[in-house]
């Protein structure tokens, strides 16, 4: 990737300087029966694909199968109010409805589609070669994917408007606006494109702390990073006892006044990127140095 590019951003986080080595190792029986059951939860998933194509709650019973056949068990909490700050003049903070959400996030790891759609029925944004591998192409399309091509700026429109037409159908669509994968003691800046899909449907922005932990501490061993091989991280996740991964949501948030940004909409897709991108850090960042002010 180009680093100086801002479209294909470039996380400074390598398995080398990043990646944990597991507080408590799983034995080799687990480790293998691990493996055979993620590949036949694979393989269910790829039957039914064909039949599941948009239907959520199908897609989220089989992340949560493969989840629990990989060792990991998934911990929801709701965040009442606002961490890390007020939310500021222009935009307002209210309880998600049911209906269109914009599912806003940090990403940290191959995992976190799985651990999303395992909470939230959902719809998720993802990148186009994601859709040119055959098997993980049968399982975001069954899931209802949307792909964007990171590649051509000129084909940003037209994914963001078939975010919105998603939003507008009543679907929650689950986006990463990093744009690449950090280890999870940061996090990179939101880029806000996205989040102009929003704002065209007149839904809510939900942002979203994902962290994976082991014992009572973070665990970056589940990050997907720099020069990692998909192979090596999945082996590494197979081998870790006692992985959780932690969903913080936060409360929506939207344009206070959808007039107040007329004519300016690189200021509003700013402005709400920059305030769940708050919320999100505040989840992320802050709870680990503050346990490494403990230490």
């Amino acid at each position: 990737m180009n680093a100086t590019s801002p479209w294909l951003p470039v996380s400074p986080c390598t398995p080398g300087a990043c990646v944990d080595e597991p507080i408590v190792l799983a034995g080799p029986v687990r480790r293998a029966a691990r493996l055979l059951g993620a590949v036949s939860v694979i393989l269910a998933g790829l039957l039914l694909a064909p039949i599941a194509a948009r239907r959520a709650r199908l897609t989220m019973i089989w992340s949560r199968l493969l989840l629990r056949a990989l060792g990991i068990r998934i911990d929801t909490r709701r965040a009442f109010a606002f961490m890390g700050g007020s939310v500021g003049g222009t935009v307002e903070a209210h309880a998600v409805p049911d209906g269109g959400t914009l599912l806003v996030g940090n990403h940290v790891s191959w995992l976190d589609p799985l651990v999303v759609a395992a909470t939230t029925p959902s719809r998720l944004l993802a990148k186009r070669e994601v859709g040119e591998w055959p098997l993980i192409r049968t399982l975001a399309s069954g899931g209802g994917a949307l792909f964007i091509d990171r590649d051509r700026l000129s084909a940003l429109p037209e994914a963001v408007e078939a975010v919105a037409a998603a939003l507008r159908a009543g679907d929650t669509v689950v986006a990463f606006p990093e744009g690449t994968t950090w280890c999870g003691r940061e996090m990179g800046p939101f880029r806000p494109a996205v989040f102009q899909a929003a704002i065209d449907a007149g839904v809510p922005v939900q942002p979203m702390a994902l962290r994976f932990l082991e014992g009572e501490g973070m665990s970056t061993a589940p990050c997907y990073v720099g020069e990692d091989t998909l192979l090596a991280s999945i082996l590494r996740v197979t081998a870790i006892r006692g992985l959780r991964a932690e969903v913080t949501l936060f409360p929506g948030v939207r344009l206070r006044h959808r007039g107040t940004h007329s004519g300016r909409p690189h200021e509003a897709r700013r402005t709400l990127a920059r305030v769940a991108e708050a919320q999100v850090r505040a989840g992320v960042v802050e709870p680990h140095r503050e346990t490494l002010a403990a230490a």
